[in-house]
Order: C-alpha cells, then sequence, then structure tokens
C-alpha cells in the first residue's frame, strides 16, 4: 500500500512537471506572436498583441505558482522515501557490517549448547557450553549459563560456586566481566547457600579489587542492603 502510494504521488508529480514545460513552451509561442503582431502596426494586430500579453503574463503567472508547488512536493516524496526506507535501510546495513560477525561467532560457539538446553538436556547442555568455554576463553557467557543450570535446573548452588570459581581464577578477566562474575558468585552464595559470610567476602574483593569504580560503588551498595555497611 505504501509503495502503490509513493507510485501514485510520484506520477501525479510527473504530470505537473510536463504540464509544467508545456506552459513554458505555450507562453514562448504567445510572445512569438506578439512580437510579430506588434511589428504589423495595424490597430486589429495591437488589439491582439495586448491580449497576448495578457495570456502570458497569466500563464506566466500560474507557471510560477505551479513550478513551487511541484518543487516542493517533489522534494517532500523524495524526503519521505529517504527518511522512511533508504536511511533505515542503509542503517541496518550498517549495524549488520558491524555487529553481525561478533554476533555469528557467539551463535556458532553456543548453538549447540542452546539447543540442548530448548530439549531439556541440562547435562548435556552444560557439556557443550564447556566447549563453547573452551572454544572463548574469554567470553563470559558459557560460565554464566551453566552456573544458572546448576542452581536453577539441577538444584547444585555448590556445583554453581564452583563453576564460577573456577571462571574468576581461570582468566585474566577484564574489569566488567571480572566484577560481573563476583556478583554472580555472591548471589548464589547469599541467595541459595545462605552463606552471608562467603558472599560478603566477595563484595569486599570487588571493592578491594576495583576501588573508583561503579562496581565497588555497586557492591558497597548491596553490603548496605544487606545490612553489613
Amino acid at each position: 500500500m505504501k509503495w502503490f502510494f509513493y507510485v501514485l504521488l510520484g506520477l501525479a508529480i510527473c504530470g505537473g512537471w510536463v504540464w509544467f514545460m508545456q506552459s513554458g513552451h505555450k507562453e514562448a509561442e504567445m510572445l512569438e506572436e506578439r512580437a510579430t503582431a506588434y511589428e504589423s502596426g495595424s490597430a486589429e494586430e495591437m488589439d491582439q498583441v495586448a491580449s497576448l500579453r495578457e495570456q502570458a503574463e497569466s500563464i506566466r503567472s500560474q507557471k510560477g505558482l505551479s513550478g513551487i508547488l511541484l518543487a516542493f512536493l517533489t522534494a517532500g516524496l523524495v524526503g519521505v522515501i529517504f527518511v522512511v526506507d533508504v536511511l533505515p535501510a542503509i542503517a541496518h546495513r550498517f549495524t549488520h557490517a558491524v555487529y553481525d560477525s561478533a554476533e555469528m561467532v557467539e551463535e556458532d560457539v553456543m548453538h549447540d549448547a542452546r539447543a540442548k538446553m530448548a530439549q531439556g538436556d541440562w547435562e548435556g547442555a552444560i557439556g557443550a557450553f564447556r566447549d563453547a568455554a573452551a572454544a572463548e576463553p574469554m567470553n563470559r557467557l558459557p560460565y554464566v549459563e551453566i552456573a544458572k543450570i546448576q542452581r536453577e535446573q539441577l538444584g547444585d548452588p555448590a556445583g554453581a560456586t564452583a563453576t564460577l570459581r573456577q571462571a574468576i581464577e581461570g582468566q585474566e578477566w577484564e574489569e566488567s566481566d571480572a566484577a560481573f562474575l563476583m556478583f554472580r558468585l555472591a548471589e548464589v552464595y547469599q541467595d541459595d547457600l545462605s552463606d552471608q559470610t562467603s558472599a560478603v567476602s566477595i563484595l569486599q574483593q570487588v571493592i578491594e579489587q576495583f576501588p573508583e569504580t561503579r562496581h565497588s560503588a555497586n557492591a558497597r551498595t548491596r553490603l548496605h542492603d544487606w545490612g553489613v555497611v
């Protein structure tokens, strides 16, 4: 429906431009007739000169208004098509050019694990996530997903703490990744194992390891909520 409207409006604008050009030709013909009549000098011809002049001025006035209107309509149609259709397509293509490669890597290494999760094969999913972690050692997501399965599906919070500790201690993580994993570990201790002492210890490590950062501020907030600070 949208493209039908574009085509219909485009045809109307094209028709308007055709009329505009024909008006220009007609005006030129009238001016030529006027010049010929003026050269003859007869009274009858002079009356014709006046009539032709009025007609030419009328056409010129109509053509000027029509030209302005057609210019606005043409610019409007082009602008609408560019904003509604062309610009989003360019942005979509640019976004995929920048991000597709990274997304494809994640999808490739974790595809089997996701499939096994969908089937309810939790042990198989854990094994597939471990393979994904081995393929991408600096990707925190496989470890997080393994711990989540252990906590929520297998009822094994101790296994989840072991997974998260293995992840934290086994790699030189970026600051945000290390803090994220440590917060998840603290949550397991606090929420699943009721071991607030260990949870507090983990958050204090975050404060010491990442001072003057949002991570330490979040850790202080969490400790305050627990009534520790």
